[in-house]
């Protein structure tokens, strides 16, 4: 397995979800490469660091009240048998989903529609800047980078921004956004990074509030964010000083 297999399967390995007979392959590589054990490593990390901070909220007392007054008396008589098991874990399933979907909404409702997108363009960000080899094709202008992702990606990325002296192309790789394969490419100074994110737009829970000219603008961890769709593609944005960002923004979207 080279570097890119074991990348597509790594989340199902973390999770023991991977095929048995994958998994040797999987460990055996990640014991030999230095990279993509940081990535794992830090795709674990990220994963407690999110768990520990999903916000929980307790049912609504009303909805307890309900199931507790709906709830069979307890001098009701009782099948048995064999089916008193199955009607009892039934009762149980029920009264979980019952509890969960109130919760579930809240959730949902607390969220915004691009929260997901967010943390997920923070997230990669932050992994290149770990990673000890971030970019596997250092920039010789444009016309050499973009080319490179040929028969990497299902797609073409479709930059014309070349880079310039503010924001030099400095080179790019093949990344991973929510839930689909990505074009990274990093601009700017390493001190002050940036990366553009170039992804298939379709199926992803794209902002609809708070848009700026079709571009969604945000902050999360420190880090500046930017988002927006042309055509079949999608973009992430991802720095630490706005201005900067949108003034990459806008060149990439109207280059010279």
């Amino acid at each position: 397995m080279d570097c890119l297999d074991v990348r597509d399967h790594l989340l199902d390995f973390q999770h023991g979800r991977l095929a048995p007979e994958l998994v040797g392959n999987v460990q055996r590589h990640l014991d030999g490469c230095a990279d993509c054990a940081l990535t794992d490593l830090t795709e674990r990390e990220l994963s407690q660091a999110l768990e520990r901070r999903t916000p929980q909220y307790s049912a609504p007392l009303a909805l307890k009240r309900r199931l507790a007054a709906a709830w069979p008396a307890a001098a009701a008589p009782r099948p048995r048998g064999r089916w008193l098991h199955v009607l009892h874990y039934a009762a149980v399933a029920a009264a979980a989903l019952l509890l969960a979907l109130p919760i579930t909404y809240e959730l949902l409702a607390r969220r915004d529609a691009g929260a997901v997108m967010v943390t997920e363009a923070v997230n990669d960000h932050v992994r290149l800047l770990q990673s000890q080899r971030p970019l596997e094709i250092e920039s010789g202008g444009i016309h050499q980078v973009i080319p490179w992702f040929s028969g990497k990606l299902d797609f073409a990325p479709g930059i014309r921004f070349a880079g310039d002296a503010e924001f030099p192309l400095r080179g790019g790789a093949v990344a991973y956004f929510v839930d689909r394969k990505a074009a990274a490419l990093a601009f700017g100074d390493p001190s002050h990074a940036i990366t553009l994110f170039v992804f298939k737009a379709g199926g992803l829970p794209w902002p609809i509030r708070g848009l700026e000219g079709g571009t969604y603008r945000t902050s999360a961890r420190g880090f500046n964010v930017l988002l927006w769709h042309d055509g079949e593609l999608g973009y992430a944005l991802v720095g630490v000083v706005d201005a900067d960002l949108m003034r990459l923004a806008s060149k990439l979207r109207h280059p010279a």
